[in-house]
């Protein structure tokens, strides 16, 4: 007999586009809720457990001495949590955020996934 698992996404995590610091990492609960007080608690609480596994990989592949959490959440109306590799306090710094090579993400998203 064959036997099939289904799979219920509830959380999506990728880089961000703009890097505050390579590593910056989203972490989103599928359904779409714009503010991060109305997202039902065990999606919350999911994303949660999810950044908690990746915040520890980002350490991991980068080094960083922290890794900051945070939700800013303005620019879209879907929470998102970053996780953002930190050394100093300005590296919460939103302004400081850039794009980088293809080559560059492709590495430190190797280097996360592997630290997984």
């Amino acid at each position: 007999a064959v036997e099939y698992k289904v799979v219920c996404v509830v959380v999506f995590s990728f880089l961000a586009l703009d890097q505050v610091n390579l590593g910056h990492t989203l972490v989103i609960p599928k359904q779409e809720v714009d503010h991060w007080i109305d997202v039902p608690e065990k999606d919350y609480l999911h994303v949660q457990q999810v950044a908690l596994k990746i915040g520890r990989a980002i350490q991991k592949a980068t080094d960083c001495r922290k890794v900051f959490q945070t939700v800013i959440g303005l620019e879209v109306p879907h929470f998102h949590l970053h996780l953002i590799p930190g050394w100093q306090m300005s590296d919460l710094n939103f302004a400081r955020a850039k794009r980088h090579t293809d080559a560059e993400m492709k590495e430190i998203q190797k280097k996360i996934m592997a630290a997984l």
